[in-house]
């Protein structure tokens, strides 16, 4: 019985499909098991990955609100507006506010399901990698960090609803945590909101708790980003604990020939060898450290 990795896949901005994550799933798990060859049987099932598909949470609220802004008068650029609507508003959507936190827990609600599918399917205690692009990166940065500083008593920082989807396994409260690659992120742009606290602090990496379960296991954090991205940024030169936490903000030119040299190559991640050959080599180095006995 050999140790499996737990990859859960979150998507960004833009009106996402369910099957938003199926190429670079295929791309990872080929590659994995390209790597380790016949080092065990069908090693592409040693990979994992499940979606966090979060945007049907938005899609009707969306179609909503645009129909009621029409209702005011004629508005140009429809493809243009359907693009902010699609990026900037639902990432002022997600923000949970003090009366009303309903849809950024419905987000968490669907990251907590994916993490229990997860837990289903690969034990209780595998490490876990977490892919996350565009908006995406803040909401699996905010989800780990709310793991990580929720207290029922003094700081309850996860609601009652998500709570109640959350498993009690190490996996699913974030204890395994080894593998973070962030993909065009903003979270730069959101450290504006702490710029008087030097920009905040980011979630902490590896999980505090990763020694407890893989205690030779190192993981990391790279930021991937395009610099004709205008929505992905590099983060290392925040503050000190971004720099200490993201091992590499790493440059890559991704997306076809009409994307690549432009803002529209935020949506080429997912496709790149840039992006899907160094994480499947980093997991299939982890799978033989964690399966080596």
């Amino acid at each position: 019985m050999t140790t499996k990795i737990a990859v859960m896949v979150v998507h960004g901005i833009g009106n996402q499909t369910e099957d938003y994550y199926y190429d670079i799933r295929e791309h990872i798990k080929q590659h994995f098991a390209k790597i380790l060859g016949k080092t065990v049987n069908k090693a592409a099932d040693e990979v994992v990955v499940e979606p966090a598909w979060w945007a049907p949470v938005l899609t009707e609220q969306d179609a909503e609100f645009y129909e009621r802004i029409k209702k005011g008068g004629p508005t140009g650029f429809p493809n243009l507006r359907s693009f902010i609507l699609h990026t900037a508003a639902d990432a002022v959507a997600y923000q949970p506010i003090a009366t009303n936190r309903v849809l950024y827990d419905d987000i968490h609600d669907v990251v907590a399901k994916a993490l229990n599918r997860l837990a289903e399917k690969t034990g209780d205690n595998a490490p876990l990698c977490i892919i996350a692009h565009s908006l995406g990166t803040i909401v699996a940065s905010n989800y780990i960090w709310d793991l990580q500083f929720h207290d029922p008593a003094l700081k309850p920082l996860i609601s009652p609803q998500v709570v109640g989807v959350m498993g009690d396994t190490p996996l699913e409260k974030g204890e395994t945590l080894a593998h973070f690659y962030t993909l065009g992120s903003p979270i730069a742009l959101w450290s504006l909101r702490w710029r008087g606290f030097d920009y905040g602090k980011p979630i902490a990496f590896p999980s505090p708790y990763l020694s407890r379960h893989y205690p030779n296991l190192k993981g990391e954090w790279i930021n991937f980003y395009d610099k004709d991205d205008v929505i992905g940024y590099p983060m290392k030169g925040l503050n000190k604990d971004y720099s200490e936490r993201v091992a590499e903000d790493r440059e890559v030119n991704v997306g076809n020939w009409n994307e690549f040299w432009n803002p529209l190559s935020h949506n080429g991640y997912w496709n790149s060898p840039l992006i899907y050959e160094p994480i499947a080599a980093s997991l299939a180095k982890t799978w033989k450290q964690i399966n080596a006995d």
